[in-house]
């Protein structure tokens, strides 16, 4: 399967729904990096509100704690199983959890208990995997260990979106079934992780009359090849590094774009290829595109990203922006695709801007890349700002 770093990326996204009245959610997710592979837990805690967010938060971060140590998953559910109180009147665990831990060979492992099945899929599929039943520390743990490639998917949920309906649309509430049924639809089309995740909260909430029942939590894992994105931002303050940042740019993996007419001008004129206007792409606001052999995306400088910075701090879905032709949106949508993203900051000052504010713009280049970077930090991906 190779190493799942160069090979295959994990991408997680989650969506939330309180109970209707609480300002607590009592479901609790956590993402983490454990020896050599990505772990994800969820938790519902008994009941609602602070009592049942204090009890899965808890039981998260405990399984994450000690799978990132490194402990063995046996020795982590016995610990949880002998830790974790049973309610003596209802007889239920006060919290259940599911445990996803994917390797970098491509294997994985989960462990449920007391908690929904996960759905497990490839394209748009869902994938028989058999559970065995294990018995620790006198708790009925079920297990399974499968692959997984690209194109797979799993999706965890609390009990929350199973009950969605109930004594409404559906007397017996959503159940397995006819979500297994929807999730295969969203798998169809979901761009992003999130979206999947989102998609599955939605209809819930729908369900519930947007007052829902019970927490619900829906977590989407999607496995994939990783995408990574190169951009390069102006031009380097000496120019015997134009070929420099030029080769840097071309021979990154994935995805390239050039941001700043200049710079544009700079990588035709080194890669001795043609650049192109493309007036189709003009906007009212956003200056046009252009076009290089070899480069995705060349887009004018600060306006463009500026712009892009306004839409991914407003919450832009990549569904937004894929379908838009302007610098802005179609630089949104490589960004919000890309999973490690390397951004090359060129410190020329623009002849353009000679002017007794330079060092203002100059400033003002680098907190907008500041920004950026933060912006896409904030949404889980590999930022590297480099200068030159």
């Amino acid at each position: 399967m190779g190493d799942l770093n160069t090979d295959l990326h994990v991408e997680v996204g989650k969506s939330q729904l309180n109970k209707h009245g609480e300002e607590l959610c009592g479901d609790s997710v956590e993402v983490g990096e454990g020896p050599g592979s990505t772990i994800v837990v969820l938790s519902d805690g008994l009941g609602s509100g602070v009592k049942a967010n204090i009890l899965s938060s808890l039981t998260v971060r405990m399984i994450a704690t000690m799978l990132k140590g490194g402990l063995a998953l046996e020795d982590v559910i016995d610990t949880l199983a002998r830790t974790l109180p049973v309610c003596e009147k209802r007889h239920l665990a006060y919290s259940t959890f599911s445990i996803l831990q994917v390797f970098r060979d491509g294997s994985a492992y989960l462990a449920e208990y007391d908690s929904p099945p996960a759905f497990i899929g490839r394209g748009r599929d869902l994938r028989p995997v058999p559970r065995s039943e294990c018995v620790v520390g006198g708790r009925v743990v079920k297990e399974a260990f499968f692959s997984v490639q690209d194109g797979d998917w799993i999706v965890m949920v609390s009990d929350g979106i199973l009950h969605a309906g109930i004594g409404g649309v559906w007397n017996t509430g959503w159940g397995w079934d006819r979500v297994a049924n929807y999730i295969q639809s969203v798998a169809a089309w979901a761009e992003t992780a999130h979206e999947f995740a989102e998609e599955i909260a939605r209809v819930t909430d729908k369900l519930y009359g947007q007052k829902p029942g019970d927490d619900a939590t829906a977590v989407a894992i999607r496995i994939r090849r990783p995408r990574t994105l190169t951009m390069l931002v102006g031009p380097p303050v000496d120019r015997r590094g134009d070929p420099v940042v030029v080769g840097k740019l071309v021979e990154e993996p994935g995805k390239k774009v050039v941001c700043g007419g200049t710079t544009g001008n700079m990588v035709a004129r080194i890669l001795g290829k043609p650049i192109t206007v493309d007036l189709k792409s003009q906007d009212r606001r956003v200056p046009p595109t252009a076009e290089i052999e070899g480069i995705d995306l060349v887009t004018e400088g600060m306006l463009t990203l500026s712009y892009t910075l306004e839409k991914l701090k407003a919450g832009a879905k990549l569904r937004d922006v894929a379908w838009k032709r302007d610098g802005a949106s179609r630089l949104a949508s490589v960004l919000l695709e890309a999973d490690s993203v390397r951004i090359i900051v060129g410190r020329a000052i623009n002849p353009a801007h000679q002017s007794p504010d330079v060092p203002v713009t100059l400033a003002l280049k680098h907190k907008i890349v500041d920004e950026l970077a933060q912006v896409l930090r904030s949404m889980g991906k590999t930022v590297r700002v480099e200068c030159y």
